[in-house]
């Protein structure tokens, strides 16, 4: 439950429909979400299955396709499994807003330390963890690289590959979530109603 500490202090679940802390076994094959969450601000919770729960990063701008796009991901605390499929309205209070689903899917570590493989929790104390993303939406290789060794900031990094597209932005031209088609937009209009 020591993963879930801060996610749990952060919460009161009498009122917020999010899942309650609880550090699971996990996936046959790790998976990924990307979650489009309008709080204080807009921004995308980017999720990696790690050792039963999801580590988080936030990514203000979303994902690149492109190459040459370094975005900001500041970590924040990690985040139960069941959150994987939760979109909705969180009330007042932490993270209060609405979140979608904007892609999921499964990955597979390719981090490496001298040309040799690496688990996931070596890369992430490393602070360089490389993966392939096989999402509805995105697919291909990324990198988080970590500033330094005590920085929450990391880089989401696309890697130079056949799925690479310089052009395309699908966080603006692809906003609907895969889950339920919803998109931010309807789903604010419902908590906007909510608070009036």
């Amino acid at each position: 439950m020591s993963k879930l500490q801060e996610y749990k202090k952060k919460r009161n679940f009498k009122k917020t429909p999010e899942p309650k802390p609880k550090v699971t076994r996990g996936h046959k094959k790790p998976i990924f979400v990307i979650q489009e969450h309008h709080a204080s601000h807009l921004h995308f919770d980017f999720r990696l299955e790690m050792q039963g729960v999801l580590k988080s990063w936030a990514v203000p701008k979303g994902p690149s396709t492109d190459p040459h796009v370094k975005r900001l991901a500041a970590l924040t605390q990690d985040h139960p499994l069941d959150y994987a499929i939760f979109e909705g309205i969180i009330p007042q209070g932490y993270g209060a807003g609405t979140v979608i689903v904007w892609d999921t899917g499964t990955f597979d570590n390719l981090s490496k330390k001298n040309d040799e493989p690496i688990t996931l929790e070596q890369a992430f104390e490393k602070g360089h963890i490389t993966f392939f993303l096989d999402g509805k939406k995105l697919k291909g290789i990324y990198s988080l690289i970590r500033f330094n060794a005590s920085d929450k900031n990391w880089l989401l990094i696309k890697a130079d590959d056949q799925f690479a597209d310089a052009r395309a932005n699908p966080v603006r031209t692809n906003p609907k979530s895969v889950l339920s088609t919803k998109t931010i937009k309807s789903l604010d209009k419902i908590f906007e109603k909510k608070k009036s």
